[in-house]
């Protein structure tokens, strides 16, 4: 007699977590266009290999409007992996699909529902394993060179050494750096507004909290060339050499 034997393959399912940066454009989207060429003539490549969602939600565009402004992004060199803030009937097959559940970085987590309590464990039961903690911060101990990218969402980085034109540091955090800064920093970027950046020597390319940012261009020269910090005032980024 004969014995069928069913194999079974093994498909995993895994949820993974991934830092996007978002997009949210506001009318005139021409306008807006603009301010984005200005941004990236001052930062080419700054979102070269970087997940973007383009949120909708600022802004009344049809199914061909939204088309042609995702094409208008790609032409930028800007992929967008997903939609927010769009009506879903309104998507079709062409478009990137429309993404829920998405939470702003630094956003308060709702408080979960009280359970009932549980009933006593016996006595010979072990204790439960305390939850493993993800450090607070990274620390770099050798310069980062042209092109290369650190990214640290959980909380501030330090740099010992330089950062050099054409790299960038994104922390969700503040942002030390004990060499020359000659590339991007980008402090907060999980929207922490009291995350400073901290350097031995300002040459940066761009420097951001929080989304607001400084160029190079936007930069006052007394402040080049020395050390500073940077922080968040009145809706923007306030420098200031560190006596």
């Amino acid at each position: 007699m004969d014995t069928a034997v069913s194999s079974q393959h093994a498909i995993r399912f895994r949820g993974r977590s991934f830092l996007a940066f978002t997009l949210t454009p506001v009318p005139p989207v021409a306008e807006w266009l603009g301010e984005l060429d200005k941004w990236i003539a001052k930062s080419p490549g700054f979102f070269v290999g970087k997940a973007v969602v383009l949120d909708l939600a600022g802004v009344k565009l049809s199914e061909q409007a939204i088309g042609h402004l995702v094409a208008q992004l790609g032409d930028r060199g800007i992929r967008i992996m997903g939609l927010e803030g769009a009506d879903p009937a309104l998507i079709g097959p062409l478009l990137p699909p429309v993404l829920m559940g998405g939470r702003p970085g630094g956003e308060e987590k709702e408080p979960a529902p009280q359970a009932e309590p549980a009933p006593a464990a016996a006595p010979s039961a072990a204790p439960a394993a305390p939850a493993r903690q993800e450090p607070a911060s990274l620390l770099i101990d050798s310069p980062i060179r042209s092109g290369q990218s650190v990214i640290f969402p959980a909380g501030d980085v330090t740099v010992l050494g330089s950062v050099a034109s054409g790299a960038e540091v994104v922390a969700g955090g503040s942002i030390h750096i004990y060499g020359t800064l000659r590339g991007r920093a980008m402090a907060g970027s999980m929207g922490d507004g009291r995350a400073r950046i901290f350097c031995r020597k300002n040459e940066a390319e761009l420097m951001a909290i929080d989304g607001y940012y400084r160029t190079a261009e936007d930069t006052e020269a007394e402040l080049r060339g020395r050390p500073v910090q940077a922080w968040l005032e009145d809706k923007g980024l306030a420098i200031k050499v560190l006596e």
